[in-house]
């Protein structure tokens, strides 16, 4: 029925080192930005924190893939937009469909080219379109850990009817027994600028002065410097700390403060009955597939699925559990999966290092290719639509000259 992994982690600087989860806008009666809850555990009630989410657990899986595939220890297929034909981009380097928020239906992949076509109008992109649960061939053929992380083309050219495929691999990490803590906050400035009055200068109003004669006037009076585009939002208008100057006094942050835990657990679940909602009509050449073959020729290809979702896990488990800044985990016990039979029992328990699932997906793939559900490693390299380079061309000026979301 499932493949799961259940693993203890615990805090690497050790019991009772604090880790700070992802934050959230707090709603309703929450009086933290975490994410708590309560669940059921051995029969007791816990409190328990979001530590990593299951979206975030998916992200880091692709990128462990895409490093795998880079090295050379993976192979299957792949979508990437090389943003080094533009000279002013080529700091991003190659965004893949294995970085990319929605995956193969992200808009980057769709307003990017293969030559001088369109990506939906290239037989990857018209295959992608197409496919769906019961016609899984060309997501499988062009994107296929998009049939295990899940993907749902809405942005397409059907719309909310674009191609959906649910996850078929789930993992999160929780911490348990959770208690809330403090956060301390403040700043010593060096040079011990005390709050006097900031202007905008008459020379240059985007910049600023502490000259009262050097100026801009507001009337008769001089105008007191702001954050260009921050005008009205800038609580600490014509003052040093609106330049980022000054002392910040101690404060105390009750609200994201990090947690203290007992321990905290990653629970990965591959669904097997998942993968067996996908149906196969076509072979990859494009053919139908043997009549007589096809319940075979699925089953290689559900199978090299599975295989790529245990190798996106055990590479993960190679990338370590630092999750952001003073959220550093270490894993207590080996990664050990169980095979979760149909009707309950014991499960069948086995391991899996990273050569032995680099192998495993290799002689999957085979198996899949000799029934007529071969995959083509070789990438599919775009370059970005001259309209999608103007475009972040234009964000990234607005940004250098201040006019971001957060003060516009």
């Amino acid at each position: 029925a499932a493949i799961r992994a259940v693993t203890k982690l615990a805090p690497a600087g050790g019991p009772g080192d604090k880790v700070f989860p992802p934050t959230y806008m707090k709603e309703g009666r929450a009086t933290t930005k975490y994410a708590f809850e309560d669940r059921m555990i051995d029969g007791k009630v816990v409190s328990t924190v979001l530590l990593d989410s299951v979206a975030s657990q998916a992200n880091r899986m692709e990128e462990a893939l895409l490093e795998a595939l880079r090295r050379g220890e993976l192979a299957f297929p792949l979508v990437e937009v090389d943003f080094t034909t533009v000279p002013e981009l080529a700091d991003l380097d190659r965004i893949s469909a294995l970085q990319a928020p929605h995956r193969i239906a992200d808009a980057l992949v769709r307003d990017s080219l293969q030559g001088k076509l369109p990506f939906r109008q290239t037989e990857a992109g018209k295959a992608v379109t197409d496919a769906r649960p019961n016609y899984a061939t060309g997501m499988y053929q062009y994107c296929p850990h998009a049939l295990i992380f899940g993907v749902w083309d809405s942005t397409g050219p059907k719309g909310g009817l674009g191609s959906k495929f649910a996850r078929c691999l789930v993992s999160e990490i929780v911490g348990l027994d959770a208690t809330v803590g403090v956060k301390t906050a403040s700043r010593l400035d060096p040079a011990q600028i005390q709050k006097v009055s900031v202007f905008a200068s008459k020379a240059d109003t985007n910049d600023w002065t502490a000259v009262e004669a050097e100026a801009a006037k507001d009337g008769a009076k001089p105008k007191a410097f702001s954050k260009k585009g921050s005008e009205g939002k800038d609580k600490d208008k014509g003052t040093p700390a609106t330049i980022n100057h000054g002392n910040i006094p101690p404060s105390i942050d009750h609200e994201a403060g990090g947690v203290t835990i007992s321990a905290a657990t990653q629970t990965v679940v591959l669904s097997l009955g998942g993968l067996r909602r996908l149906r196969f009509l076509t072979r990859t050449d494009g053919k139908p597939l043997d009549a007589k073959l096809r319940h075979q020729a699925e089953d290689a290809a559900r199978t090299a699925l599975a295989a790529l979702a245990l190798a996106a896990v055990v590479h993960q488990r190679n990338n370590d559990f630092d999750l952001r800044s003073r959220s550093v985990l270490v894993a207590t016990e080996p990664l050990v999966f169980e095979v979760l039979g149909r009707d309950g029992g014991a499960p069948e328990r086995f391991t899996l290092d990273r050569a032995s699932a680099n192998a495993l997906l290799a002689d999957a793939a085979k198996a899949a290719e000799k029934l007529g559900l071969g995959w083509d490693p070789t990438p599919i390299t775009l370059t970005p639509a001259p309209k999608l380079a103007g475009l972040i061309k234009a964000s990234r000026a607005a940004a250098a000259a201040g006019l971001t979301e957060e003060n516009t």
